[in-house]
């Protein structure tokens, strides 16, 4: 359809073929191997989450145990527990042993500026 947003159109689309040197290089100087882009794709879709979302945004207040988050989130133990697996398989949580309990925290203050910011952009007008 003409003129709709997600069609090629002048809106979306280059006509020119000249190709500019500057951006080309200042891209390939920012490239990233394989290795990092599959591993940064993969902690994206771990936190695309609504679930894993929240625990990170609880945790962003402190270390919590398993009950304390599920109580936060209204949530069962075994399905805050299961995300958590999850989370820490991808090293954006880790935990510790306390007695019987398992104590979660973010992983490190990077977990920390990745959510904040996304949250400032989702939260952006």
């Amino acid at each position: 359809m003409a003129g709709h947003p997600d069609s090629t159109n002048d809106y979306d689309s280059c006509e020119a073929t000249q190709v500019h040197e500057g951006s080309v290089s200042r891209a390939r100087a920012r490239a990233i191997d394989e290795e990092t882009v599959q591993r940064l794709s993969d902690i994206f879709k771990v936190m695309g989450d609504p679930t894993r979302l929240r625990i990170i945004n609880a945790l962003s207040a402190g270390e919590m145990c398993v009950c304390d988050i599920a109580c936060a989130l209204g949530m069962e133990n075994s399905a805050i527990s299961h995300q958590l697996r999850i989370l820490k398989a991808m090293r954006l949580v880790k935990f510790r042993k306390e007695g019987k309990s398992a104590i979660y925290s973010l992983d490190d203050e990077h977990m920390l500026t990745l959510f904040n910011e996304g949250l400032k952009h989702a939260q952006h007008r």
